[in-house]
């Protein structure tokens, strides 16, 4: 037998490095090369984890997290006060994005739109006595998601600010986002000075109060139907929502005009809402953030349904442990910068607006959006490679959010840490970025993976808690 094997010209398939497989070709063989990773890379505390998970029972949960998810219907209901509407929200509370964090780590973009919000809400008349303020105990700091929000960047949110308020019709459950300034120098990349404050108090005193005219007036405003629609005209709706923010107006305009408003109002509006492309972000991340909560404690669940980022660091929440941050340093995009600025001038990565991510758009349906890479940097097919890539550590795919560029298959959805683990791939965030000094504001836009390191440690917390329920 191994005579006859041997007589015959032999094919070899190589397993592991690429430099055998060259070898063996350069020696006259037929030679196929399997570009083998063993799992987890070979972690054996990983590897031990993983294979406790691998459980019936943790499948089912996961299960349940994704129809949870992809049956949710985020309706825009309302804008009101945060002071109103958000819970646990009071005149000396300011929420920011991301894990918690103190005063005194916080970076600078974060420190720059705090000192803006405590101006801006009449506790301190300049930015030294803001800053003071802040660091004397008597303000309360709190994440944006401890108290059913989100923000996007340094996220904060104050009392007077207006938001979004979205219902979840399916679960009953509400979100809630402040409004979108625009791009460059707003108070969410750390800016503060007067013109920022003076935006923000015409968004208070005009802007919310009309828009929560139009859409009392409008009965409710199906999100979810718009996000559907604006990937299929080329948004991603995280770093590109040209096609959400023009349906949204186009939804708006009857109700403005029939909602007992003076011309010249909601002709101001509409011209700030039409010059800024990002205004729809703001809505989006409230919807996401509404999907997202439904799966909060779901019993042996490894699916993620909070990515969120302060500046200085980067946390997730697990389902099955729903109460436990897992962090890491934020890590550094890599993109496109304003005219002036380049990577020494960034801050670390920062936002709640990965909730878009966790919910199946963003990132995740970047091949719906191949003009982004012109924001944030790369090549059309990077876009499509990138929505791929995270089909791999995700739990199945939307049956709402489809992307044309890939024969209209559903996006990934519902990251499940085993799998990322197991993959050793990371989720994919497209991101803007903040310069790293307090009240500069945007300098550019770019794109990171997720660090491992949340990832890693949620799987082992994870096994270990399923492992002592066994």
């Amino acid at each position: 037998m191994a005579n006859k094997l041997f007589s015959q010209k032999l094919k070899v398939v190589n397993l592991g490095l690429q430099s055998f497989a060259d070898t063996v070709k350069s020696c006259g063989a037929d030679v196929v090369h399997v570009n083998f990773k063993p799992p987890a890379s070979g972690d054996e505390k990983i590897i031990s984890a993983l294979t406790l998970l691998s459980n019936p029972s943790v499948e089912e949960a996961n299960k349940k997290a994704f129809e949870k998810i992809v049956s949710a219907q985020p309706v825009l209901v309302d804008i009101l006060p945060a002071g109103k509407v958000v819970p646990g929200m009071t005149k000396g509370t300011v929420l920011h994005a991301g894990p918690p964090v103190t005063w005194d780590r916080m970076c600078g973009p974060v420190r720059g739109a705090i000192t803006g919000a405590l101006i801006y809400e009449g506790l301190a008349k300049d930015n030294k006595s803001a800053e003071k303020l802040a660091a004397s105990g008597k303000i309360r700091f709190a994440p944006c998601h401890h108290h059913s929000s989100v923000g996007p960047m340094a996220g904060i949110l104050s009392y007077s600010m207006y938001v979004f308020v979205i219902k979840n019709e399916t679960s009953g459950n509400y979100a809630y986002c402040s409004m979108n300034e625009g791009l460059g120098k707003v108070l969410r990349f750390g800016a503060n000075s007067a013109d920022v404050i003076q935006r923000l108090k015409w968004m208070q005193n005009i802007l919310g109060p009309a828009l929560g005219k139009g859409v009392r007036k409008s009965g409710g405003i199906n999100i979810k139907n718009i996000t559907a629609q604006a990937l299929m005209m080329g948004d991603e709706c995280h770093n590109r929502n040209v096609a959400a923010t023009n349906l949204f107006i186009k939804e708006m305009i009857p109700h403005l005009l029939t909602s007992g408003l003076k011309a010249s109002i909601v002709k101001d509006i509409i011209t700030f809402i039409s010059g800024n492309p990002h205004f729809y972000l703001n809505i989006s991340m409230a919807s996401c953030k509404a999907t997202c909560d439904t799966i909060a404690g779901i019993k042996n669940s490894t699916v993620v349904y909070t990515m969120a980022r302060n500046g200085t660091d980067i946390g997730i929440r697990v389902a099955g442990m729903p109460d436990v941050w897992f962090t890491a340093p934020s890590g550094n995009p890599k993109g496109l910068y304003f005219s002036g600025f380049s990577e020494k001038d960034a801050n670390p990565d920062l936002g709640d607006s990965t909730i878009s991510e966790t919910a199946g758009i963003g990132a995740n349906a970047m091949a719906a959006a191949p003009a982004i890479v012109k924001f944030v940097g790369g090549s059309p097919i990077d876009s499509i490679n990138y929505t791929k890539k995270m089909y791999k550590i995700t739990v199945g795919r939307h049956s709402s959010f489809q992307i044309p560029q890939l024969d209209f298959a559903g996006s990934p959805v519902c990251f499940d840490i085993r799998k990322i683990m197991e993959k050793g791939i990371t989720p994919v965030i497209n991101t803007g970025i903040a310069h790293k000094l307090p009240g500069v504001g945007q300098v550019g836009a770019g794109i990171l993976d997720a660090p491992i390191k949340c990832f890693r440690d949620a799987v082992l917390k994870f096994a270990e808690i399923f492992g002592g329920r066994k």
